[in-house]
């Protein structure tokens, strides 16, 4: 499901106007996206949670030439479902 499917489907759930229903996508997804930068962990109860997670520096290998290189820090966000979902998915 891409944006536009999620906006939809958010439509067709909450009778909003498609314009109301992409402001509110937005404005959740940013709020998201703010937290995370700030720092701070999403709790979202019954769906998961999105915590920002700092990889260290490590030894690489290339796989053109097998010579060894470093791969510096870096941040991704990890997702954890929630055991209500998960349950929900089995």
């Amino acid at each position: 499901m891409n944006k536009t499917e999620l906006v939809a489907k958010v439509v067709d759930i909450t009778d909003l106007s498609k314009k109301d229903a992409e402001a509110a996508v937005d404005a959740v997804l940013v709020a998201i996206e703010k937290a995370l930068l700030d720092g701070d962990t999403v709790k979202l109860s019954g769906f998961g949670i999105f915590e920002k997670k700092v990889r260290g520096p490590r030894i690489g290998t290339n796989p053109s030439n097998q010579q060894k290189i470093e791969i510096p820090a870096s941040a991704t966000v990890s997702f954890k479902l929630s055991k209500t979902l998960k349950e929900k998915l089995n």
